[in-house]
């Protein structure tokens, strides 16, 4: 099967044999028993059952049952890996086998597995009959005291004799036998036209066996050679990672073929026995094996374009019967690739433009490239014309490359170096091999001035090459740490919602329990009361209950304020890391998001100052401009929080802090905090009234916020507007509520929900309107 296998040209159907492969695979690299068994050909049976009355042999018929066997034992393995293993496509394609259940029983009915034919019934009598006769002739053999002379041999000391008895029962054994025959000859027949009805179903099931049996076969292959499945090229281009010639076994060296945006033709130029041609066709056997489903000898991470022809000029085609030289057999496979590639064929030339004079060869290879160019085939070719490397590098759609040679010990590496083209070295390769050293001198004068310009342009490329790669690995190490950074700050605001949402569970718990011990004092309190008279002693319980619960109550505020200004002091730490680390690297994508955020926030407010000329003394109110003692940082009161405490908002960061943790900016008038909205200078061309981006209700009574809110809900319909935010807070919770009643009762909302924590959490809500 694998020796008439050709390569597909549909993705999809390239796809669909290497995902049989992949699930192949996966079922080899398991511990479980063999699923496919082997069987004897048994298409030209399958072609005898079907025409009627046809005899075939028992042989025949063991064949069949092998192949029974098969289909039976790799539906069953295929079927109960399904699960464990995902074989989707495996099994999908077992379940397609025709049901040869009823062949399978006809001929185990009357074989066994080893080709013999059962103890049946119909036998059992003819073949003891059979035993029965010889016996009786062998005994008749010892046991004669005379018989039938036949023939003396010539000295008369030789006499041939057959008993009388003894031929009788010859003739009997004879028709047993016959009979014995006849009938196994019957029962075949029987069976056979029993089946005759499943030819067609059996030569079904054979082609998908033999589809199960390839693509196994190719995932074995993969495994025994180290093998990847190559990803299909969409918009990227081809990229080969430690690609080894299938062919070469461990003599094999790992080539790197990377080919850049935009670029299809490579031109590797280089010393001879230094790779190249094994270059071309390592590409073209990829090529092949990935479009008939088979793995490739390389890294994951190899991707390959499914090619809708290959066409290749590699080798000497000269040949004296066809009155061919080297330059015309050359000529006549490059005129057909020219004639018959298209966009998505792969074309391999090797040596092109050798042959001939070096001049016109050239000229020939290069309007050769123009043409395949113009048909964008991907176009690899090998070549020593210095002109046709320079064509590479002037060319945009061209990519040069060299296969690397050692200066030192004069011999290749065998390593594909990618962007440079390479140097023949001939004269070196000429010295070593043997070649007089002043005929070696003589040459590099006659070229020396030919030559200088193209080696110092080479090494050049080399050196620039060289920066590239260490430049290219610092970026990589640097975009690694900046990467590692970012997973560090992930991880420690992830840490710090967590200790957050443990210490508010924490907080909870104390508080339930709190409130049920102060309950049950209350409860006491009020029982003594109720009993007897008002009495001093018991005024002074009862004010003594008082203190003692609003200093307990001042004691768990003073803690939760404590926790609260930690975890935002951390928080406002990392985010301050973030905003240095991000400022030494500028870059275009960070100012459009930051220009982006600009928009988005708000920046206008109906700011209420009654006298704006008079300037008083900051004083700590709601709206004055603050600046924490141990963070540096600068924020706006948003409301007291109990005696000598003010809760502030640092940029997104809410925290409750003590007075004397606070200082006062001065020359900053107080703020009355009231509805802010914010403008898209883009699309605010006018002096109309815009829905806000974000509706700030900080600081608002319930009956103030409802109206801020009404008055947003009727600009949005005004201008088709259909999502913003609203910041309400957390606090004591009232004003969310108020918010989340109005919205749930608004027929022109579609929903809301709360904010993620790091853009506000249960402090902003987001809403969508229908």
């Amino acid at each position: 099967m694998l020796s008439h296998l050709e390569p597909l040209s549909k993705s999809d159907e390239i796809e669909a044999r290497k995902n049989l492969s992949r699930e192949w695979f996966t079922y080899i690299h398991t511990a479980r028993n063999n699923a496919l068994n082997s069987w004897q050909p048994v298409f030209p049976v399958f072609k005898m059952i079907s025409v009627q009355g046809a005899a075939v042999s028992l042989e025949q018929l063991h064949s069949v049952l092998q192949f029974c066997v098969a289909v039976k034992n790799v539906t069953d393995a295929v079927l109960n890996a399904e699960e464990e293993l995902n074989l989707k496509s495996l099994a999908s394609l077992v379940r397609s086998i025709p049901d040869i259940s009823i062949v399978y029983g006809e001929i185990n009915r009357i074989m066994t597995s080893d080709g013999q034919l059962r103890d049946l019934p119909e036998l059992r009598a003819i073949r003891a009959k059979i035993a029965e006769l010889n016996a009786k002739i062998k005994s008749i053999l010892r046991s004669f005291t005379s018989g039938i002379i036949h023939e003396v041999s010539h000295t008369g000391q030789t006499v041939f004799i057959e008993p009388e008895e003894s031929v009788r029962c010859s003739n009997e054994l004879v028709e047993a036998e016959f009979e014995l025959q006849a009938e196994i000859r019957r029962i075949i027949v029987d069976v056979v036209s029993k089946i005759a009805p499943f030819s067609f179903d059996l030569v079904r099931a054979l082609k998908i066996m033999e589809k199960l049996d390839g693509t196994r076969a190719a995932a074995a292959w993969g495994k025994a050679n180290g093998c990847v499945f190559a990803d299909t090229c969409k918009e990227e281009p081809l990229l080969l990672i430690g690609a080894r010639h299938p062919l070469l076994g461990e003599k094999a060296v790992p080539v790197d073929i990377r080919f850049m945006e935009g670029k299809r033709i490579l031109i590797i130029t280089g010393p001879n026995t230094g790779g190249k041609t094994v270059t071309l066709k390592t590409i073209a056997l990829f090529a092949l094996l990935n479009q008939c489903g088979f793995p490739v000898p390389a890294k994951e991470g190899s991707r390959l374009p499914v090619f809708s022809g290959i066409y290749a000029d590699i080798g000497d085609e000269q040949s004296l019967d066809q009155s061919l030289s080297t330059f015309s057999g050359h000529m006549k496979n490059i005129a057909r690739a020219v004639r018959c590639a298209g966009e998505s064929s792969l074309v391999l030339l090797d040596e092109l433009g050798s042959g001939t004079d070096p001049q016109e060869g050239a000229a020939v290879s290069m309007a050769v490239l123009d043409r395949l160019i113009e048909k964008k085939s991907f176009v690899l070719i090998t070549t020593h014309q210095g002109i046709i490397k320079n064509y590479g590098y002037t060319h945009p759609e061209c990519i040069n490359a060299s296969v690397e040679f050692n200066s030192d010990t004069l011999s290749p590496t065998y390593r594909l170096m990618m962007g440079i083209p390479g140097e023949s070295h001939a004269l070196e390769i000429a010295e070593k091999s043997g070649l007089p050293k002043d005929i070696v001198q003589k040459a590099r004068d006659y070229i020396v001035s030919e030559k200088a310009d193209v080696s110092s342009l080479i090494k050049g490329l080399t050196q620039k090459h060289a920066e590239l790669d260490g430049l290219l690995a610092e970026i990589k190490e640097r975009e690694e740490a900046l990467l590692e950074s970012i997973r560090k700050n992930d991880l420690k605001a992830l840490q710090l919602r967590q200790k957050e949402h443990e210490i508010k569970k924490g907080i909870q718990r104390e508080a339930e329990d709190f409130l049920v011990q102060t309950r049950k004092d209350l409860e006491n309190l009020v029982r003594v009361l109720k009993e007897g008279e008002v009495t001093r002693e018991k005024t002074l319980g009862v004010r003594k209950f008082i203190s003692d619960f609003t200093a307990a109550v001042s004691e768990r505020d003073e803690k939760l304020s404590e926790e609260e200004h930690k975890i935002a002091e951390e928080t406002l730490r990392l985010e301050n890391e973030e905003k240095k680390r991000i400022s030494h690297k500028p870059s275009k994508k960070r100012m459009k998001t930051s220009d982006a955020l600009k928009n988005a926030i708000s920046i206008s407010s109906s700011v209420t100052q009654e006298n704006s000329a008079l300037q008083k003394e900051p004083v700590f109110e709601p709206g004055a401009e603050v600046k924490s003692v141990s963070s540096k940082q600068t924020g706006i009161i948003d409301a007291p929080a109990g005696k000598g405490r003010w809760t502030v908002l640092f940029g997104s960061i809410k925290m409750t802090l003590r007075q004397s943790e606070l200082v006062l900016v001065k020359n900053k008038t107080a703020l009355k905090p009231s509805v802010s909205y914010s403008v898209d200078l883009a699309e605010s061309g006018s002096a109309e009234e815009k829905p806000a981006f974000e509706l700030r209700l900080l600081g608002l009574r319930a009956e103030e916020a409802v109206r801020a809110l009404e008055r947003q809900l009727d600009l949005c319909a005004l201008n088709n507007f259909r999502q913003f935010s609203i910041i309400h807070g957390k606090g004591s919770g009232v004003l969310q509520q108020t918010v989340h009643d109005y919205l749930s009762n608004c027929p022109s909302v579609l929903n809301f929900t709360f904010a993620p924590p790091e853009d506000g959490g249960f402090g902003k809500t987001y809403v969508s309107l229908r």
